[in-house]
């Protein structure tokens, strides 16, 4: 006598399976932003942890001292760079302007956190409280640009307000175009901040991140500058 058990007959009234079915619109958005969200979370607390090892047996520095004006200042200057490459990521059809722009948001997200992280060990604020942006600076002029007590409201290579509604607008080479001049444009703005904490800043750990900064970034810009001359176009003046 056969044991196979006989299978259950086939109603071929029953609709076929979608296995093709989109989902909603409103999911991809709510992932994206989970995942930006999930990021963000990771490298604050990444940095927290990093800098817990990096800085537990050195003294913590003053509120005005290169090493928390510099993570204070340097967060809102990536903040902002972080926000145009995801925009970019997200927008452009060009395989290499995405990839740029994924490598742009990851690494400054990331460095961020750890920025953040030194921060909260040191009691700070997260970001520059009641003074104006790179008070913490040496007044030399050596980096093109002289600063010190007085300070500036706007960092330099800053994207205003009007160059992220252009980003947002535009499509495209426009898109990808815009999008290289205004990175290229903030990576040399914050030049001069970072060879100063790199140069000045009492704790080890500050000097080399700000020094591996200055040589990815400087790196890249030489890349950007490579795509918008493939792309017939020219750098903004800074």
């Amino acid at each position: 006598m056969s044991t196979e058990t006989a299978l259950p007959p086939v109603d071929d009234d029953e609709p076929p399976v979608d296995t093709h079915r989109r989902e909603p619109g409103w999911v991809r958005p709510f992932v994206v932003a989970a995942a930006v969200l999930v990021l963000l979370l990771v490298g604050a607390t990444a940095g927290l942890l990093v800098a817990r090892s990096d800085t537990s047996t050195l003294p913590v520095p003053a509120a005005d001292s290169v090493d928390v004006g510099f993570a204070q200042d340097m967060t809102v200057h990536h903040q902002q760079a972080v926000q145009m490459a995801a925009w970019e990521r997200d927008h452009t059809t060009d395989p290499d302007l995405h990839q740029l722009a994924y490598d742009i948001e990851s690494t400054q997200t990331a460095q961020v956190g750890r920025m953040q992280g030194w921060l909260e060990l040191w009691g700070a604020a997260g970001q520059p409280v009641g003074r104006p942006y790179m008070t913490w600076m040496a007044p030399d002029a050596s980096h093109g640009m002289v600063m010190g007590s007085d300070g500036v409201a706007t960092m330099p290579g800053m994207a205003t307000a009007e160059d992220l509604r252009n980003l947002r607008a535009a499509t495209g080479k426009q898109l990808d175009v815009l999008f290289l001049q205004l990175m290229l444009r903030h990576h040399e703005g914050g030049r001069s901040m970072l060879a100063d904490a790199a140069q000045h800043a009492s704790q080890p750990q500050v000097r080399n991140l700000a020094a591996q900064m200055l040589s990815s970034q400087s790196s890249e810009a030489d890349y950007m500058k490579q795509l918008l001359a493939q792309r017939g176009a020219a750098p903004l003046p800074l």
